[in-house]
């Protein structure tokens, strides 16, 4: 069988930049937590992004999490967040005894509806934080949902995991709202293996942030805790190869995008074939190349036909509003994301991915047409 292709798979830089971090924490004796990789990860990364100020953490869902927590969500509070999306976004808001309410797609961006936000404020006007979600690496409309938000004086957190390296009118996801929080899951355009990252302007919160995730231990010479903590903090080896990734984040988007406008060129004119939505005032990274199919050729069919050469590919986020776990809680919207759902397919987007890897793919592909 031939070698296979997957989704987005993690790998070294080709220069090495995560070995030259790693040998010098071995070297120091900096293994485990904190050390100068981790200080040094939370400074590159924000000035990469334009933050602030950044806290790194042990996974993006804890980010999400404590930026719950920095923004004053607690039980019973409401917090609206896209129906369309990994279930490690919606997930904090219950770990906080908050109260999700889904908000709908909209085709234009495949992200959060400004109108149906409206709509939910309509229905829930003492909402106590909003999240946003830029998927695939799509830039949310932001300045609308901004503009409602802030008329509602209601803080914004960016779930930004995969979009690190997106822009939205010049300026990175994750830094717009009040809190962005970036995921180095094992699948991301940049990978610590695992591993998270929390920026903000409010230095203040960032520094509190980092108070909680190491455990809530106060500034005394026994071990004390006035407050719960958390074991969130990234270890000095993780963010060391988090500061080689960093190194090849623009090379790793520009591969991304070439697979992107690949795939389009090549099966774009197939009848029922369309792509992600990419505007003037949006600048993906292009983490996952993905087509919508509303003709006579499903997204199972390409599944199941890629599954047997041994490519993998897999179905658009099943909403939220449409999970067993969630599905007790409101929904504010149409059908968008549903209809996202039922008819998107997310192809291999690995940035190891060669010329011939790709033109075997649509190959592949284009045999359902004929």
């Amino acid at each position: 069988m031939a070698e296979r292709i997957y989704l987005s798979s993690p790998h070294m830089s080709d220069e090495g930049y995560e070995m030259q971090y790693i040998k010098e924490a071995f070297d120091t004796n900096w293994i485990a937590p904190l050390g100068e990789n981790v200080n040094g990860f939370e400074k590159e990364l924000a000035a990469k992004v334009g933050a602030k100020a950044a806290a790194a953490l042990s996974s993006g869902t804890a980010a999400i999490h404590l930026a719950l927590k920095a923004a004053g969500v607690g039980e019973g509070d409401i917090v609206f967040c896209p129906t369309l999306t990994f279930s490690a976004t919606a997930n904090p808001i219950i770990y906080q005894h908050a109260t999700p309410v889904f908000i709908d797609s909209d085709f234009e961006t495949w992200n959060m509806c400004p109108k149906a936000l409206e709509k939910a404020f309509e229905k829930y006007p003492n909402v106590k934080a909003v999240l946003v979600v830029h998927l695939y690496g799509l830039s949310a409309d932001m300045d609308p949902i901004m503009e409602v938000c802030r008329k509602h004086g209601v803080p914004v957190i960016e779930d930004a995991a995969e979009s690190l390296g997106t822009y939205y009118k010049g300026k990175h996801t994750g830094t717009i709202g009040d809190y962005g929080i970036f995921s180095f899951n094992g699948n991301k355009i940049i990978t610590t293996s695992g591993g998270g990252m929390l920026v903000s302007d409010n230095e203040e919160r960032i520094d509190k942030v980092r108070f909680w995730a190491t455990q809530s231990r106060d500034p005394a010479r026994h071990y004390q805790h006035s407050e719960l903590g958390y074991n969130y903090r990234m270890s000095n080896v993780v963010a060391g190869i988090g500061r080689g990734q960093l190194k090849v984040l623009d090379e790793r988007v520009a591969k991304k995008k070439y697979i992107y406008e690949f795939y389009k060129r090549e099966l774009g004119t197939l009848e029922g074939v369309s792509f992600m939505p990419v505007n003037e005032w949006n600048e993906p990274n292009y983490w996952l190349s993905t087509m919508i199919l509303t003709g006579k050729v499903r997204p199972i069919e390409v599944m199941e036909v890629l599954e047997k050469e041994n490519i993998e590919s897999r179905p658009v986020w099943k909403p939220m509003h449409m999970q067993p776990f969630f599905e007790k809680y409101d929904f504010v919207g149409t059908d968008v994301a549903e209809k996202l759902f039922e008819n998107g397919i997310c192809l291999p987007s690995d940035t190891k991915m060669t010329d011939e890897d790709l033109e075997r793919v649509c190959k592949i592909i284009k045999g359902l047409w004929r």
